[in-house]
């Protein structure tokens, strides 16, 4: 039977409401006795299992069990195995272990119930003032890991909730701005268009996606266009933008259309070139001294 050394107990004691605590004991006395002092000093759920295999069951169907005070001896499954199954157990593995084990056992004993996932020892006959508070230490961990959790929750919530915001934002400044935009990848294909880029192309965006750039430039610009790939990226590298060219795109009409063409590179960690911004102003009406 479970022994209890009195201690003082101190009165103003936190409670910790709506935490849930498994005791395990194969001795109905002991399982009463750990029960009534816990329930005296803390308002916290008390989960009763006498075996180590009734301890695994109730550990595996309740949501959430936020401390085990298992004892060592048990017949069958002792404390140590039933340690063993609950850490290899993903639902299980982080809840903290407190051993109940006799004062007279060795150093090695102790050191064995580490090695199988043991958080603490408390030794029998049990001091009531120390087990209290082993367990109030280990709820106090636990509240200050929730709270933190939580904070780093609202952080990555609100975080995310910027991101989004800004996204939308950039989103519908492009898509309702005036020029055409294309972005390239480094070997000069399509991956993005905007609706102006659609309108001035007279193209579905699925049509233009995947299209080489030098497949909406006028024939004669075309070749150059894809040839050229190689330079502008060179000078992308070396001076981050380039001077806007004038230059002439085909629509699917076959409508010549004349534009002032410019570039720019987005760049990764490394410095390598992974994207290329395009943006083309629809130059039609406008003349070369009106544009100089």
């Amino acid at each position: 039977m479970l022994q209890l050394r009195r201690g003082r107990l101190m009165s103003d004691r936190k409670r910790y409401t709506g935490f849930r605590i498994l005791i395990v004991d194969d001795n109905e006395n002991n399982l009463f006795t750990l029960r009534t002092l816990i329930n005296q000093y803390m308002d916290v759920e008390v989960l009763e299992a006498d075996s180590g295999q009734a301890a695994l069951d109730i550990a595996l169907r309740n949501p959430r069990i936020d401390l085990i005070v298992l004892d060592v001896q048990m017949p069958e499954m002792d404390g140590f195995q039933t340690a063993s199954m609950l850490k290899v157990r993903q639902k299980t593995r982080d809840i903290p272990i407190i051993f109940l084990t006799a004062a007279y056992k060795t150093d090695e004993f102790q050191k064995k119930g580490y090695e199988v996932g043991a958080a603490d020892y408390l030794l029998k006959p049990i001091d009531d003032n120390q087990l209290i508070n082993k367990i109030s230490t280990y709820l106090r961990l636990i509240e200050k890991e929730r709270e933190l959790n939580t904070r780093l929750e609202a952080l990555v919530e609100e975080r995310t909730r910027e991101l989004r915001e800004a996204r939308l934002y950039l989103e519908k400044i492009i898509n309702n701005m005036g020029e055409a935009l294309l972005v390239l990848n480094p070997a000069g294909a399509i991956t993005a268009v905007n609706p102006s880029a659609c309108r001035l192309l007279d193209y579905q965006q699925s049509d233009l996606l995947g299209m080489a750039i030098g497949d909406v430039f006028e024939e004669e610009e075309a070749e150059q266009a894809n040839a050229f790939m190689g330079t502008w990226l060179e000078a992308l590298i070396r001076t981050g933008t380039i001077s806007s060219i004038e230059a002439s795109f085909i629509a699917k009409d076959q409508r010549r259309v004349p534009i002032l063409f410019s570039r720019t590179a987005i760049s990764d960690e490394s410095g390598a070139i992974t994207d290329i911004i395009c943006i083309a102003k629809d130059m039609t009406g406008y003349t070369r001294a009106g544009v100089a």
